[in-house]
């Protein structure tokens, strides 16, 4: 079988611009593949929330988007309401984003990073009175399997904080009508 001059070039030019789709296509795949962009999998995942004294507060649904660039939250709280949130790790700034809304309207943004294993998200927001108020959030991965939410709020800039919510993420158990 002969090959014609042409067809060999021509060829060649389709292998290499395969080749580089190829490594292109990887390289977006790595992109948010880092161990940084992995620090807060720990919360992924179907959950039954309980506040401190067992009883169930919500559920919560923490799923992986974007090819593993971000994580989306869907909470539903016990008597209905519901937020949502994006979690992102900024490499550029080297630190975590947290979006949050909800469906009266409140928001949240958050930023922070991973200290001692726990991941620390903080941020100002105005309240109804003008005033500037700190939260911070924790989220702690328990041993047995659990996730700790830990939310505190301070009036004067960290001097003195407030618990808001300590809730416990306990992953939820399949039944016949969820």
């Amino acid at each position: 079988m002969k090959i014609r001059p042409g067809v060999h070039n021509r060829m060649a030019i389709l292998l290499l611009a395969i080749l580089l789709l190829a490594k292109g296509a990887m390289a977006y795949a790595e992109a948010c593949s880092t161990q940084q962009h992995r620090q807060f999998d720990f919360w992924l995942g179907d959950w039954d929330v309980f506040d401190a004294s067992g009883q169930q507060v919500g559920r919560n649904h923490i799923f992986s988007v974007l090819d593993g660039c971000a994580l989306s939250e869907n909470w539903t709280s016990a008597s209905g309401n519901a937020g949502k949130s994006y979690n992102f790790y900024d490499a550029a700034e080297n630190k975590w984003h947290q979006t949050w809304i909800d469906q009266q309207g409140g928001a949240l943004y958050l930023d922070g990073g991973l200290q001692q294993g726990k991941m620390v998200l903080s941020g100002t927001r105005l309240g109804k009175n003008g005033q500037a108020t700190l939260e911070r959030i924790t989220w702690t991965r328990l041993d047995d399997g659990r996730v700790k939410q830990h939310w505190q709020s301070s009036p004067d800039k960290g001097a003195t904080w407030a618990e808001v919510f300590v809730g416990y993420y306990q992953p939820r158990k399949k039944d016949n009508n969820n």
